[in-house]
């Protein structure tokens, strides 16, 4: 087995309402509560970083199945969103919705269905997706699309 070891290295001042540093090797940024949750809303935070990991992932491991499966797409680009509920002052991360936007150059409905499954096949394989279940629903909302000359 090969297991692989990610650091962050974290400071903080202040209270609640107060800012942080997080360092990773590629990232580097403030972090503190977000405005929507009465926070300072300075840098990201850990909401944004939950999607962003769950997205990143997603759409990473979608282009591998895609190459592998020797596909072949012109763009793909991804919206991702959030939930978070609030209940009685306690916060739940309720769903992701990842929005990939796939273009080709020859739509056929062949492919069409190929697509779709890839997509789908992303989000039940994907580390993070993985990690997530049974916590947080995670959706597909596909848009897939020919290539305009």
């Amino acid at each position: 087995m090969v297991q692989h070891k990610f650091t962050m290295d974290l400071t903080w001042s202040e209270g609640r309402n107060g800012t942080g540093n997080i360092q990773a090797s590629n990232l580097q940024t403030q972090i503190s509560i977000p405005q929507e949750m009465n926070g300072p809303g300075i840098g990201t935070n850990p909401d944004e970083m939950l999607l962003g990991a769950a997205a990143t992932c997603y759409l990473i491991t979608l282009a591998a199945l895609f190459e592998r499966s020797e596909i072949d797409v012109l763009e793909l680009s991804m919206q991702a969103q959030g939930f978070v509920s609030v209940e009685n002052g306690i916060f739940t991360y309720e769903k992701i919705v990842h929005k990939p936007t796939i273009i080709v150059q020859e739509l056929t409905e062949h492919l069409e269905k190929r697509l779709l499954r890839l997509a789908y096949k992303a989000e039940q394989t994907c580390m993070i997706s993985k990690a997530l279940k049974g916590n947080v629903v995670i959706e597909c909302d596909v848009q897939i699309l020919e290539a305009s000359i």
